[in-house]
Order: C-alpha cells, then sequence, then structure tokens
C-alpha cells in the first residue's frame, strides 16, 4: 500500500524490451536503499525491484503493465515519481493507494494560476471510474484533491511544492498519465450498481 506521497524523482537511464517485458533502470536518491523484491510505485505503478547497482535500480513491467499505464511510453532520461510503499507505523498523510492503476487520461488544459497550477485531465468514463469534488485521486502516483469534476473530466490544482517535486512540472497538454481513482470510491460505486 502506498499513500501518493512522492519521495524523490528518479531518473531513467535505460530501458529493454524482453518478450512482452519492459526492464527500467532507474537512477535515484533513494536506490541504495532498496532491496530485491521491494515494491516501489514507479508514476504510480507498483514494481517489484529485481536488480541493484550503485544509485540504480531496475523493475520489470509486464505487458499488462504496459497496455494500463504510461510505463510503455518512458524514454530515457525521464522523470518518475518514485515512492516506497507505507510502514504501517507511518502516517497516512496522502490516501490509501494500492499502485494498481485503473487506466490513463490525456492532459487536455494546463493553466498557471498566480503561483500555482491547474491541470485538468479526460478519461475514458466507459471503464466505470468516477471523481468526486473534494475527493482524491493519484495522478501518476500523486495523492491530489479533486477541485473540478465532470463526467470523463477533472482538474486537480497544484502547488509549487507538488510542482518542484514531482514529474507533473514536464507534463504538457496532450500527454499521458497514470490514473488510479479513490479506492472507497470505487468499492461504492460497485455496491450501488454504477
Amino acid at each position: 500500500m502506498f499513500t501518493g506521497i512522492i519521495e524523490t524523482l528518479g531518473t531513467v537511464t535505460q530501458l529493454e524490451k524482453e518478450q512482452g517485458n519492459l526492464h527500467i533502470t532507474v537512477k535515484s536518491a533513494i536506490s541504495y536503499e532498496l532491496k530485491i523484491d521491494q515494491s516501489v510505485a514507479h508514476n504510480g505503478v507498483c514494481l517489484t525491484v529485481v536488480k541493484l547497482a550503485d544509485d540504480e535500480h531496475t523493475v520489470t513491467a509486464i505487458d499488462e503493465t504496459l497496455q494500463k499505464s504510461n510505463i510503455g511510453h518512458l524514454k530515457v532520461g525521464d522523470l518518475v515519481n518514485l515512492e516506497r510503499c507505507m510502514q504501517m507505523n507511518g502516517r497516512l498523510d496522502g490516501h490509501i493507494v494500492q499502485g494498481h492503476v485503473d487506466q490513463t487520461a490525456i492532459c487536455n488544459h494546463l493553466n498557471e494560476a498566480d503561483g500555482s497550477w491547474v491541470y485538468t485531465f479526460q478519461y475514458d468514463a466507459n471503464k466505470g471510474n468516477i471523481t468526486v469534488e473534494k475527493g482524491s485521486v493519484c495522478v501518476n502516483g500523486i495523492s491530489l484533491t479533486v477541485v473540478n469534476s465532470g463526467i470523463d473530466t477533472f482538474s486537480v490544482a497544484i502547488i509549487p511544492f507538488t510542482y518542484e517535486h514531482t514529474n507533473l512540472q514536464n507534463v504538457q497538454v496532450g500527454d499521458k498519465v497514470n490514473l488510479e481513482f479513490d479506492i472507497i470510491g470505487k468499492y461504492v460505486a460497485k455496491m450501488m450498481g454504477k
């Protein structure tokens, strides 16, 4: 389980395709602390560490992950949001995040708002996922509050700290992001037959 509070940014240093899998090597400030078989969220996708070397770690994404997320679109040099799994004695500063991306969305509007930023994302509503005003949503692994909720769109307001310490600083109109919708909302929607 994760919280959606990004620990650090990592830089993709190598991508290696092997059959339907993609091995992703990332250099980061926390790589040297990781262990083989540890779960780490990369842009909100829970991936297992399979290799360590100095200040780099390697994870493997299978085909299903590549189909449901933006991980397959990574390029060498890209920044990725990293978060290690939550410690049970820690504070839940964000919200309950599983690291299981539900679908992707496209950034269709970006507006600087006098020191903050408002991003609007559009997603396929036919997959049954919803947002609610002031509810939680996870974008590229970042726990965010919905400020404007539509049928297939939502907006989030980004403070300078989040902008500077996550890869949202590189997201532009037309870019694809990972979405994980609130787990409690998903259960309620399913029980209500949505």
